[in-house]
Order: structure tokens, then C-alpha cells, then sequence
């Protein structure tokens, strides 16, 4: 008889043990799951990449003349007011001439050189004068204390400053689809890219009057709508609608009130 180091009562015990022990490691997941029925299109980006943070508008190397608006945007997590705590969200910090902190345990400093973004803003105006300089976008939690989460760090050369230009003009409120663009055809699942200009993008328990998020609308060729909210805060979304033609349209919803302030123009896209 092989050895068994557990009496026949513990034997009995163990499935009970094991079933608790299963509930607590998935007691997480669930109340994660639980915390915001996800639309049946939204679905995991292929390779499931790590959350990462980036500029839209600007590449390494590139030459510009300021004032200049600056766009950035957020994957795998969402956008939340640094007013409360909400679990898998920051804020944007632009660094500018600046290596990543070497404690990621301390809040970002207030300086020229850290610029915060603690309404959930997706873009700035650069006013820098002209010379060589080094961006780089990290994302913060509620107490500005850093994530392990940013951009790669680019170049930028600043040719001509044109201080006649009011960087407040430069800026009109609005949202927009990034991709795909109008009229193209794209294969599941696809990528939705959005950005807010003049907005304050918040997951849905922010409050706050000047705070909203996304709202999508897919409306196909036979003319039934589909709405995909996008209320923990998320900038992009991968999703699997079935194949087919749609008219797409973006919204941006207040928080508070459910009021939709800002549209985009109805634009076409072809899954396939």
C-alpha cells in the first residue's frame, strides 16, 4: 500500500481546502470582471501587449516649430482625474529633457520638466524655443507616484518659436478616430484609436463637470446600431464586430450628467 501522509479525515478535508484555496486566488479576477460587463466585440489585442503610453503626432527625429499641439495616447489601461483612486487607471506626465526616475516608489516632481496631466488630457501645446530636446510620456497613478509605464524616449528639434501664436487658439474641443481611417478595410480583430482635444478623459467614477469618456457607435448596413462604451477610462479598444460595412461615429459622454457633448462625423469601415 503506497504511503499516504495525510489521515483518511484530512484525505476527506482536502477538496474542501482545495475549492477554497481556488476561490480565493480567482476572487480577484472576478471582481475585476465584475466590475464593468464588457461589450461582446471588445477582446484582447493580439500578443495581449503590456499597457504602454505614446505620442500620436511625433516621431523621433522629427523637426517642428512651436507653439505646437502635442497628441498622446494610452493602451491596455485607461485615463482617470487624479481626484479618486480607480484601480487600472493614471494620469499623463510629459517629461521633457528627462531620464525615468530611478524611484518609481515617489511622486513625479512639479517642475517645468514634468508637466502633469491630472484631468485625463490627451494633448498639450509645446512652447518650447528653438533647440534639441528629449520627450518622453509616463503615466502616474492618482498620487503622481509613477507607473511602469511610458513611452520610448525621442529627438525632437525646435526650428522657429512664433510667439504671435496664441498656443489657447490651437485648441478646439472635439474628439476623433485615429484609426482606421474613412473608407478603409480592415481585418479582426481591429484596432479603434481615439483622442479627445480640449477634453478631460475620466474612467466613469470621476465626477467631475469637465469629465467624460468615449462612446462608440457602429451602425451597419441594415441599419441597426451597436454601442460600445468605453467607461473605464480607455482611449483605444480591439474589437471583433462581424464581418460586414459600418458607419462609425465616436462620442464623448459626460460622467456626471450622461450628456453627450462632443460627436465625430459618421465615418465608413469595412471588417472583413
Amino acid at each position: 500500500m503506497p504511503f499516504l501522509p495525510f489521515s483518511s479525515t484530512q484525505r476527506r478535508l482536502i477538496p474542501s481546502v482545495l475549492l477554497v484555496l481556488g476561490s480565493l486566488v480567482l476572487a480577484p479576477l472576478t471582481s475585476l470582471a465584475a466590475e464593468e460587463p464588457l461589450h461582446p466585440w471588445i477582446t484582447r489585442p493580439p500578443k495581449s501587449p503590456e499597457p504602454a503610453n505614446y505620442i500620436t503626432n511625433l516621431r523621433d527625429g522629427d523637426r517642428i516649430q512651436t507653439p505646437y499641439v502635442l497628441k498622446f495616447g494610452l493602451s491596455q489601461y485607461g485615463l482617470a482625474g487624479i481626484s479618486d483612486e480607480v484601480p487600472r487607471t493614471g494620469h499623463h506626465h510629459l517629461l521633457i529633457n528627462q531620464d525615468l526616475p530611478l524611484d518609481f516608489t515617489k511622486p513625479l516632481p512639479f517642475t517645468a520638466n514634468y508637466v502633469h496631466f491630472g484631468k485625463g488630457q490627451m494633448e498639450t501645446v509645446l512652447t518650447l524655443k528653438p533647440g534639441t530636446y528629449t520627450l518622453r510620456m509616463l503615466l502616474a497613478d492618482h498620487k503622481h507616484i509613477p507607473l511602469f509605464i511610458y513611452s520610448p524616449k525621442i529627438t525632437v528639434t525646435v526650428t522657429a518659436f512664433h510667439p504671435e501664436v496664441k498656443p489657447a487658439s490651437l485648441i478646439t474641443p472635439g474628439v476623433s478616430i485615429l484609426t482606421p481611417r474613412d473608407g478603409e478595410t480592415v481585418s479582426n480583430p481591429m484596432l479603434i484609436r481615439l483622442h479627445g482635444s480640449g477634453l478631460n478623459i475620466s474612467h466613469e467614477k470621476i465626477k467631475a463637470n469637465d469629465a467624460g469618456h468615449f462612446r462608440l457607435l457602429f451602425r451597419s448596413e441594415r441599419g441597426a446600431t451597436e454601442t460600445i462604451e468605453l467607461k473605464r477610462g480607455q482611449t483605444e479598444a480591439w474589437l471583433r464586430p462581424p464581418s460586414g460595412s459600418y458607419d462609425v461615429q465616436a462620442q464623448f459622454v459626460q460622467n456626471a450628467s450622461g450628456k453627450v457633448t462632443q460627436r465625430t462625423a459618421e465615418q465608413s469601415v469595412t471588417v472583413r
